[in-house]
């Protein structure tokens, strides 16, 4: 009778723990369905732009330009200083440092994974990766150049020429501005991430994220942060106020910084900014547009309580950064190129910093 009482109790407990596996993985497989009316992996290659078809020859144009100090007029300042690809594409710095070591007025997003955002910058001044481009080579506090001197710079080194003719073939005079924005362009489209552990999870590997990242995961469906941080960047899709429930601090939202009021001008765009996207948030810090939150637990608790009027526990938001970790993904291995030298004829650096007005 001992026997088959234990034998009993054995049964029981193995139809118990049964159950409870039973029950675990059916919760995780609704976990994953609803992730997937959200949330899409990131593919391992981009789109081609719209009027920009790509090549090998234009990619590995792009990749030098990318890197090429002699782009900004100090000769100091390449696109990969503020976007570092070693850094998940960011600088580490709350904003970035640019011509003659004046400090932007806003934090540098990440340059991964962009050519899936709706737009370029926190406000979305520039429609495409083509259109941003323009931007910082102009711009005084970055790298303060001219397009005719970015010109002139790159066609008094030999070395480019073949490059250029190359990647756009059967153009009379293939440097121009243009063409050095549309090769930055095809490259940094190859700047992708892939293969993250919550993209093994969504294409049906269930042992990709572990039960508390899952747990993570449905918390994030919970409280609504997939409502703005959606598709396959987990973000950067649309625009949204920056403080719909409760005003952040003055120092995470600088009253003097209206967001995309300043591209719109429509009272309605006050504080809204285009929704960052999230893919390999746990390596870009720091957020947010003023770059005043340096840890991922704070600015989950920050978006608690500015975007959904709630304050999260620390259990909550340990559960939500074990998820966001996930979304770390691949790294592009992208060797730093061996770029053709000066000559006599380049331009000198321009270090002076031109008085504003």
């Amino acid at each position: 009778m001992t026997t088959l009482a234990s034998s009993a109790r054995a049964l029981a407990r193995i139809l118990l723990l049964a159950l409870v596996a039973w029950g675990t993985a059916q919760a995780a497989d609704d976990v994953r369905t609803r992730a997937r009316a959200k949330l899409e992996p990131l593919p391992a290659r981009a789109p081609e732009a719209r009027g920009n078809p790509s090549s090998p020859a234009k990619v590995e144009l792009g990749r030098m330009l990318y890197f090429d100090p002699r782009l900004s007029s100090s000769q100091l300042i390449s696109c990969n200083t503020c976007h570092n690809l070693g850094l998940g594409g960011a600088d580490l710095q709350e904003t970035s440092v640019g011509h003659g070591w004046q400090k932007g007025p806003r934090n540098a997003p990440t340059v991964l994974n962009a050519v899936f955002n709706v737009a370029q910058f926190w406000d979305g001044r520039a429609e495409d990766l083509k259109a941003q481009a323009k931007g910082p080579v102009q711009a005084s506090v970055e790298m303060a150049n001219r397009p005719e001197r970015v010109v002139e710079t790159l066609r008094s080194i030999p070395g480019y020429a073949a490059h250029f003719r190359k990647a756009f073939p059967g153009e009379k005079e293939p440097i121009t501005f243009d063409n050095v924005v549309r090769a930055i362009e095809v490259f940094e489209a190859t700047l992708l991430t892939p293969d993250a552990p919550f993209d093994r999870y969504l294409q049906g590997n269930a042992k990709a994220l572990s039960p508390a990242e899952v747990a993570g995961l449905a918390l994030f469906l919970e409280k609504g942060c997939a409502d703005c941080h959606g598709g396959r960047n987990v973000g950067g899709a649309d625009y949204d106020p920056f403080g719909v429930v409760e005003a952040p601090s003055d120092e995470v939202r600088p009253p003097g910084d209206t967001g995309r009021f300043k591209v719109t001008s429509t009272a309605a765009d006050k504080y809204v900014f285009r929704a960052a996207p999230l893919r390999n948030v746990a390596i870009t810090q720091p957020y947010f547009h003023s770059g005043k939150v340096w840890t991922l637990e704070e600015a989950v608790k920050v978006m608690g309580s500015a975007q959904l009027g709630i304050r999260l526990t620390d259990e909550d938001a340990a559960l939500l950064t074990g998820f966001l970790r996930t979304l770390t993904g691949r790294q592009p291995q992208v060797p730093n190129p061996v770029l053709p030298p000066s000559s006599d004829a380049t331009p000198r650096p321009e270090l002076r910093v031109q008085p504003a007005g």
